[in-house]
Formats: structure tokens, sequence, C-alpha cells
């Protein structure tokens, strides 16, 4: 067991809230049971209590008062003008963000629009640890181009993390493209995406990262590391809410080789001059496809302003803190009681979000959430995950969050729940 590096009890863990930079975002936040500890940010954010007020008056004003004239009065350029505040949190220079479609439906776009700019190559290379929705979207592609090409997984030893070496021996000649999420969904080790599409560009592939469970969390610098796509959803450390569009970035260099498969009329030069035969929009504007949802939109442009006015080092040095602490805290309290980490200690190489194992971890899941009052998630086999949100997760939560945990093992409450697993995990 490592050396503890926090002191014991749950006064030392209001001594960090004390000393919290960013405790007074949690207030920004609508949290109408104070008693709940939520850990599955990583998942689906809270709302901001600014959300509610900006839908009322879309809903109000905008559409009801202006109807189609919304339109012109800022609609239109909504994915273009979202994209450019997301593009603030990913290292990204002007014209190269767009918030449009799902995180899969972006990635398919992509994913085939790189596969067009290396047509001579066969192979995608991703790994095991990759969120199976991703993989399904590459399996899909490959399937589409008539099973030319060959997706090659690199493999993870432990269930946590994918060596540099094991991944790279992938990479060849053959290579169009390497696919990866940035953080990994189960167990939130974090690649070094600089080194990976560094290697990746020196065997002549492109470079395609899913930022879905870094975006907002984690320092990223899209522009600096040259990638040259990237993907990810808004509804998780961003609090965009349920189902919120996902973005998309095209590096700028690519962006008049690169076209989509889907030629939307939103993606064409001049959709209001309903021509018959396609051409398509300027830059990164050829990526969008069908007609914006506007409410969505419009409730994640008031959920990013929080993000961007906390800042994306300060987020990030909460993170760590709180990542650390939890670390401690299972290992001193939860390890006893048949729990192991599930994700990595070295702090560059995790995320936001912290995994567990225990044997019981899916019964253990729902005793929680029914009635100890802590909402994490759970993932199969056996791994119960709790994402740490920096704007309005607290040490104090964490510390009470454990000590239910523990209670929930000691006292068998789990007994009481079918191991059959509910439609959502």
């Amino acid at each position: 067991m490592p050396n503890r590096r926090f002191e014991p009890g749950r006064e030392f863990s209001e001594s960090l809230d004390a000393a919290d930079e960013l405790r007074a975002f949690r207030t920004r936040f609508a949290i109408p049971d104070p008693q709940l500890i939520y850990l599955d940010g990583n998942s689906l954010g809270r709302p901001t209590r600014d959300v509610a007020n900006r839908l009322r008056l879309a809903a109000e004003d905008e559409w009801a008062r202006d109807l189609i004239r919304g339109w012109n009065a800022g609609w239109f350029r909504a994915p273009s003008r979202l994209g450019e505040s997301i593009a603030r949190l990913v290292g990204a220079g002007p014209g190269q963000v767009l918030v449009t479609d799902s995180t899969s439906v972006n990635l398919f776009k992509l994913t085939l629009a790189a596969l067009a700019l290396r047509p001579e190559r066969t192979v995608i290379v991703s790994d095991a640890l990759n969120f199976p929705s991703d993989l399904y979207v590459l399996q899909g592609c490959l399937e589409l181009l008539g099973r030319r090409h060959h997706l090659a997984l690199a493999p993870s030893p432990n269930g946590i993390t994918v060596e540099d070496d094991d991944l790279l021996s992938h990479v060849d000649h053959r290579t169009a493209l390497v696919c990866l999420s940035h953080v990994a969904f189960k167990s939130g080790f974090l690649y070094d995406a600089a080194s990976v599409t560094r290697r990746a560009h020196e065997a002549g592939a492109l470079a395609l990262w899913d930022l879905s469970h870094s975006v907002g969390v984690v320092p990223i610098e899209l522009d600096r590391w040259e990638v040259d796509f990237a993907v990810g959803c808004t509804y998780k450390y961003l609090n965009g809410g349920p189902g919120a569009p996902a973005f998309l970035y095209v590096r700028r260099e690519l962006q008049e080789k690169a076209f989509s498969p889907i030629w939307g009329w939103f993606g064409q030069r001049n959709p209001f001059a309903f021509e018959l035969e396609y051409t398509p929009g300027p830059g990164v504007e050829r990526f969008l496809a069908g007609t914006p949802p506007i409410l969505s939109l419009l409730a994640l442009e008031t959920a990013l302003e929080v993000a961007i006015e906390a800042g994306i080092e300060p987020i990030r040095r909460k993170s760590i803190a709180l990542t650390d602490y939890l670390i401690d805290l299972v290992d001193t309290v939860l390890e006893p009681v048949g729990f192991t980490l599930a994700s990595p200690r070295e702090t560059k190489r995790r995320g936001s979000h912290i995994t567990l194992r225990h044997p019981e971890g899916y019964r253990i899941s729902r005793a929680l959430a029914t009635e100890m009052g802590v909402l994490g998630d759970f993932r199969e086999p056996d791994n119960l995950r709790l994402g740490l949100s920096p704007l309005y997760t607290t040490f104090g939560e964490l510390w009470d969050a454990v000590d239910r945990i523990r209670r929930c093992v000691d006292e068998a409450r789990y007994l009481r729940y079918p191991a059959e697993r509910l439609p959502v995990t």
C-alpha cells in the first residue's frame, strides 16, 4: 500500500474545500438535493443554474415571438459560434471546430474523410480500451468500404493502460489512421496525445482523437500537437445536457482536401440557393449536415460560459487534487473491504474519473444509488466508476462517498439487490 499522502478524517477534507480556488463555481450549478453525492459527471454533467432561464427565453421569446426569424437572429451561425467557444478549451485556432450531430456521427464523417486522404493505406489502429461505440463506427466504415481495410487493436495487459510500444508497434507504412480516446472511458487512462500524434505522422498516418472524457478537465492543445481530426461530446464535463450535440475539429491544412461523406444542406456552400448539385461549404463548415438542434445548442452555449470562465488550468489542478485524494481514500478505507484500484496512479496518465473493482461491483452500485445517496456508475465486468467534476465536486463529498461505500460493504447492503443488470448501468 502506498504511503498516505493526506490526513485522515472528514475535517481534513473540509480544509481542502476551504482552500479550493474553484469552490465558488459550485453555486453556479443546480443542486436540488445537497445530500446526494453525484459522482457521474463523466457520463452526464449537472445543469448550470442559468440553463433553465436560457431555455425559457429561447422558447418564449426567440421561438414563440421571432418564429422563423430566429434563424437570421443568431440560430443559423450557432454551430460555428459554439465551435469557437469550444476551441478555447481544446487549443484550436478560429475556423476549425463545429458543434454538430452526435459524437458517433462525427466520428463516422471524419473517419471516412481521413481514409479518403490515405487511399493507398489499409489499416486503422486503435486499442482495446477504446469506447466500444467508437470501435463499432470504425467497423461500420470498414464494412461500407468493402472490407478493404483492417482494424488493428493494441492490447491492454492490465485492462487499465496501453503501453506506447504496444500501440505503436501496429503503426507502419500500411496505417491510414490512428484513432483513439484521449482518456479511456473505463479506467481513466490518459494518452500522451502529442507523442502518439507525432509518431503517427512519422509513419505517414493521420490522427483522430475522441476527446469525450477529457474535454473540460484536461488541457488539450490540438493545434500545437498538430492533430488532424478530433471529436467529442458536450454532456459530460461541459454540462451541455442529455443528448447535447457533439463537436468536431478538422485541422486547417486539411479542410479543403477533406470531404464529409454526409452531404447535407447545411454543409452546402449556399444552402438557401437550393441548387440540385452539391458544392461543399468553405473550410470546416462542409462537415455540417442537417438542421442543427437549436434549443440544445443554446443550452450548451450557456453551460460553456462556466468552464471558460473557470479556466482549464485551475480545473486540471483541482481534478488532480480530487483524484489524488480519492485514490488515497481507496488505499486506506476501501482496499480493506475488497476494492482494488483500476485507474492509473500516475497523475499525468489519468483523466478525472477513478475506477474501482470489486467482485460485487454491480450490486454495490445499485445499493449506493438506491439507498445510500451516492450516484456513480457501473461498467462491466466489475467496475465502479466515479467521475469527479472539478466545478462542483467537493473533497467533503469524496470523504462521505467513500465512507458510504465502506458501510455498504461492511453492512452487506448490496445483498438486497439482484445481480441481473438494469438496461442502463
